[in-house]
């Protein structure tokens, strides 16, 4: 199995759809491998910060269109997760220090 690092890329913190979700409804998202399973990132989820997971929802973010010069280039598709802890959990990654 693949490590928690390989798993998960990096936390979706500046979207207000990522905050909200954290606000509401006790969901945090991540962007994570492509080929990563729900299963794998329950796992490294739980793993990375000792919290207990609900459920993993995830979709895969088509790449955009970029000028490069005179002509165009494609970013890479890339997969996000969202994930639901259990009532009363948060990660503390996530909490802002203002």
């Amino acid at each position: 199995m693949a490590s928690v690092a390989q798993i998960l890329r990096r936390p979706i913190l500046l979207t207000e759809k990522a905050a909200s979700l954290k606000d509401n409804l006790n969901q945090f998202t991540f962007e994570v491998a492509r080929d990563a399973t729900k299963f794998q990132i329950r796992a490294a989820v739980e793993a990375a910060f000792s919290v207990d997971v609900l459920s993993v929802r995830t979709q895969i973010v088509r790449g955009k269109d970029r000028r490069m010069g005179r002509g165009y280039a494609r970013t890479q598709n890339w997969k996000k997760a969202i994930v639901t802890l259990k009532e009363g959990q948060k990660i503390d990654f996530f909490e802002s220090t203002n």
